[in-house]
């Protein structure tokens, strides 16, 4: 119960509403019951139709966010957060569709995790840093603010700059990966990202955002790449077309994590930045529930105090190594460190 109260501290700003009433339609009286409009990964749904006015019915049809399901469906193999079930209901040669919005939770309770600093190198005070990712044992770093953002190549044990691209004054720079020799670099409100040379960083292209309501954060498992856009939600984007396919809700077992900022790929979990909590939650891609959170507020402590300080933003994962390095917005020190149980 300790542990929990901690997790809920550090980073977790949980939102707990209720669902609102079933969709009924005002002609039929028709309307989905269920015994809870609220679920837990695992839980089975025991669904039916109220029908007040008696009408003779021939078939009902359920379906969770469009996709056929069973009134008496174990919520398995399914992605969290916000869903809806639909039933569409045949009576007297006629049919009717209802509604009805659900939430799904998380299973688990999320593992505390903490760190031990093994390594710190000196890191650019004056980079807002947005994303930090490493390529074959070499650091890149895409930093934000209108008129100072940046694409850099680093030396991360110096801090020098190997090579840099300035962006346009007109762009807010975000996060970025790695994939296939290329660079995704994502910008603000902006709705564009751009596509670089990983060797020499010429660019090479752009690309629009679909559906997704800003670009914040990025990573990738070596063909898909995730999105996050400052909400709940992380994005999956073909790596081919660069086009939104579809999204998890990052949600606990007690609600949703928004504000999910940087995003790095570490062993099949995506560790999320969340903006504003000096914390990392890990995500499970499949369904978006979360398996953990590291506090890594005692870090801002570490590092030069100053006017312009900001929060912790930036992880990347050395797998050489097996170390994560993190830094902050405006921090003069980038730490390299192991994550362990706490």
């Amino acid at each position: 119960m300790q542990l929990y109260k901690y997790f809920v501290l550090i980073c977790l700003s949980l939102v707990l509403t209720n669902c609102g009433d079933t969709n009924a339609s005002k002609q039929t009286g028709l309307s989905i019951k269920s015994k809870a409009k609220a679920f837990t990964l695992g839980d089975t749904l025991n669904l039916s139709i109220n029908n007040p006015k008696q009408l003779n019915i021939t078939s009902v049809d359920y379906q969770l966010d469009g996709e056929p399901i069973t009134a008496d469906a174990v919520l398995n193999n399914i992605t969290l957060g916000e869903k809806t079930i639909s039933a569409t209901v045949t009576y007297d040669d006629k049919s009717a569709t209802v509604s009805m919005p659900i939430k799904i939770y998380n299973n688990i309770i999320p593992t505390i995790y903490t760190y031990e600093v093994v390594n710190t190198y000196p890191h650019d005070i004056s980079s807002y840093t947005q994303g930090l990712e490493f390529h074959n044992g070499e650091l890149y770093e895409s930093t934000g603010q209108y008129k100072e953002s940046k694409l850099r190549k680093v030396n991360y044990e110096t801090g020098e700059v190997l090579k840099n691209v300035n962006l346009d004054d007109s762009y807010f720079g975000e996060g970025l990966t790695i994939l296939d020799d290329k660079i995704y670099q994502l910008t603000w409100k902006e709705n564009r990202g751009f596509v670089y040379d990983v060797n020499t960083l010429e660019k090479l292209s752009s690309f629009n955002y679909g559906k997704s309501k800003e670009g914040w954060g990025i990573c990738n498992d070596g063909e898909t790449l995730y999105k996050s856009d400052g909400t709940e939600k992380i994005w999956y984007i073909n790596s081919k077309t660069l086009t939104e396919e579809s999204y998890v809700q990052v949600y606990t077992e007690k609600g949703k994590i928004p504000q999910l900022n940087e995003l790095e790929w570490i062993d099949g979990k995506i560790f999320a930045n969340i903006y504003h909590r000096n914390g990392v939650v890990i995500v499970n891609p499949k369904t978006g529930g979360v398996e953990g959170v590291i506090d890594f507020e005692p870090l801002k402590k570490l590092v030069t105090q100053h006017d312009e300080l900001d929060v912790l933003n930036g992880i990347a994962y050395h797998p050489e190594r097996g170390t994560i390095f993190v830094t902050g917005k405006n921090w003069d020190k980038l730490f390299e460190v192991k994550i362990k149980e706490k």
